[in-house]
């Protein structure tokens, strides 16, 4: 059987950040809700001496003739090598006989685009109908991901963006004002982010909570990005508590990991507090309900979201 082999570059050429995108994860939502995914935990391994680890997620969706198996690998001092530091593939298996149909050798970009395709999602059904400013917390590669999605979904005049790496940040506000239909202009720090915004997104690595309730406003709306691992946090306990809705993509998941899980730990919520944003998708749940609440959406990402990529670059 012939495999079929695509390099990142070719897969560049095949998706992005676009309303087909948007479709195919919005879609992916709704196969959990609709209990159309046989989906697995994640399998994570460190690998401390080499300062890496690699997680392995993964979904089989009922009605469809392929699934898709990723590796996703993060070895930072690869960069000292010259080499990408997400050395990321997807296997893709033909759901009829097992066999392997294609290789997708993404470097991480389609989990990059789907991953930005699940905030357009949230922020689509969750933030306000209008957002004059929205806000980008950590203006790294998902940064840039998440920017774009948003603006897929809502407009807006102004982008505030704020990273605790000052080059970075500068190369963020000057590359995203050429890309977006909107000012990009750098916040003195995540709180100005907030208080000023509409719609945030938060997508660091941080392991010690940052955001704070005091910040949080009628009409406000973000999305959690960076707690992908039960160690990370970036908002504290109680402004989780302050939110009018709680929202994310497998409950199970996000009381094992990310920002939820913390609130959880602390006996602030528990799984009767989460909406699933594939009952939102699907109808079985309001969403938000008027402009003045608060609503939060924390995302650490699924195995179906990787399976409905990679059939939509197949595709």
């Amino acid at each position: 059987m012939q495999v079929k082999i695509l390099t990142e570059s070719e897969l560049r050429h095949l998706v992005t950040v676009d309303e087909a995108a948007i479709s195919a994860i919005e879609q992916a939502f709704a196969w959990l809700t609709e209990g159309k995914a046989a989906m697995p935990p994640i399998m994570h391994i460190e690998v401390p001496e080499h300062h890496g680890d690699v997680d392995i997620k993964a979904a089989y969706v009922k009605g469809l003739d392929r699934f898709a198996v990723k590796i996703g690998a993060g070895f930072f001092e690869n960069e000292k090598r010259g080499l990408p530091s997400s050395p990321a593939m997807m296997v893709v298996i033909d759901a009829q006989t097992g066999f392997v149909e294609a290789l997708l050798l993404d470097n991480a970009y389609l989990t990059d685009v789907r991953t930005g395709a699940a905030g357009a999602v949230a922020a689509k059904y969750l933030a306000p109908s209008k957002v004059h400013t929205a806000g980008v917390i950590g203006s790294g590669v998902q940064g840039r991901y998440q920017a774009a999605a948003l603006a897929q979904v809502r407009s807006f005049d102004r982008l505030l963006v704020y990273d605790t790496d000052s080059s970075r940040l500068d190369r963020f506000v000057a590359e995203m004002g050429d890309a977006l239909p909107a000012a990009v202009a750098a916040a003195s720090g995540p709180e100005e982010v907030v208080c000023d915004s509409q719609a945030v997104v938060t997508c660091t690595p941080s392991r010690k909570p940052y955001l704070q309730a005091a910040w949080l406003h009628p009409g406000l709306h973000i999305t959690a990005m960076g707690a992908d691992l039960p160690e990370k946090q970036e908002f504290f306990t109680d402004a989780v508590a302050r939110a009018d809705l709680l929202a994310c993509d497998r409950k199970s998941q996000s009381l094992a990991m990310g920002e939820f899980h913390h609130a959880a730990e602390a006996g602030i919520l528990s799984d009767a507090s989460l909406v699933e944003l594939g009952q939102i998708v699907s109808g079985q749940h309001r969403g938000r309900i008027d402009d003045d609440q608060i609503t939060m959406c924390d995302l650490s990402g699924t195995g179906v979201q990787d399976t409905a990529i990679a059939h939509l670059a197949l595709a």
